[in-house]
């Protein structure tokens, strides 16, 4: 298994006077949000640069794209402001390939077994926390589409080419690329296809056998936005990847998260105590939406949809 406690360190692959290239670790930012002030990948470059004496007003990391937090992989970074327009400005003629790994659980319902390789082209919708999702029905979706959800924006158009690289007796391979970079949009799509990413707790995954999301960005491939040079970074996912999915997980161990309602609550949603006799009688507590939303999930069980 992965160790949980992943050092948060960047490698570079890359790097010039206009742009650097980088291997993120899953659970490292791509970059800070306002009134952050924890390390970044973009923070992290800057530190390096600064030690190389290479890092000035004018010549720092600039993001460009973004990878989740959890996800790991390459991605790209500007090293001025003229290369950050020019990238963003220019980044799908610049880019000519991107590549994802990912380790998905098997549908429990067969008839959801994807073919060997295609298209989601579902739109996304963006729930009350910014959480991309794939409306499910014709009314959640004419009202997505007509008010937007939770006071965020419509559907948006998604499209996630997939290919299935190894189907195992519980869990899937697939390679995926995307013709639109939308937030989520790989765990989003392959989610509402019945196929969650392991160690995704934000789609209701069964299995966390590594203790991370198991999603990688594998392969860049771009034209220097300068030179024109045609640079092609990649960094394979981990080879224990594989043999998990060959092998398969009969009898995973529970999630952290699905545990942790386990021994908070009891199945009608009461709160356990470690010391029955002694403890206050505190009644039952109001669950949060996601918590009765794992809550259903768990109790569902080999009903469930998936």
């Amino acid at each position: 298994m992965e160790n949980q406690n992943i050092q948060k360190k960047i490698e570079i692959l890359y790097t010039d006077e206009h742009l650097c290239v980088i291997n993120k670790p899953s659970g490292l930012l791509s970059v800070p949000y306002p009134g952050s002030r924890v390390r970044t990948a973009q923070s992290l470059l800057e530190e390096i640069m600064h030690k190389n004496g290479t890092c000035s007003n004018s010549h720092r990391p600039y993001p460009v794209h973004r990878l989740d937090k959890d996800t790991s992989g390459v991605m790209v970074f500007a090293l001025t402001e003229s290369a950050q327009k020019k990238i963003m400005d220019g980044w799908h003629q610049l880019v000519t390939e991107r590549l994802y790994r990912a380790v998905a659980e098997n549908p429990r319902n067969k008839k959801l077994i994807l073919p060997k390789e295609g298209l989601i082209d579902d739109g996304l919708a963006f729930n009350s926390r910014n959480q991309g999702y794939v409306p499910k029905n014709t009314k959640e979706k004419q009202q997505a589409d007509s008010t937007g959800t939770q006071g965020h924006p419509t559907t948006v158009p998604a499209r996630t080419n997939y290919r299935i690289l190894q189907a195992g007796p519980t869990h899937t391979l697939f390679e995926l690329s995307l013709d639109t970079g939308k937030k989520n949009q790989i765990r989003a799509h392959l989610a509402s296809k019945g196929y969650p990413l392991a160690g995704d707790e934000n789609y209701r995954a069964r299995t966390d056998f590594f203790g991370r999301l198991c999603l990688h960005a594998r392969t860049l491939e771009f034209e220097h936005p300068f030179s024109g040079e045609k640079l092609k970074f990649e960094v394979p996912e981990p080879k224990s990847w594989l043999e998990y999915v060959k092998k398969g997980d009969p009898n995973p161990k529970t999630p952290r998260w699905i545990e942790s309602l386990y021994s908070s609550f009891d199945k009608k949603g009461e709160r356990f105590h470690s010391n029955h006799e002694n403890s206050l009688n505190l009644g039952q507590k109001r669950l949060s939406k996601k918590e009765r939303a794992h809550m259903n999930f768990i109790e569902a069980g080999k009903k469930s949809k998936f």
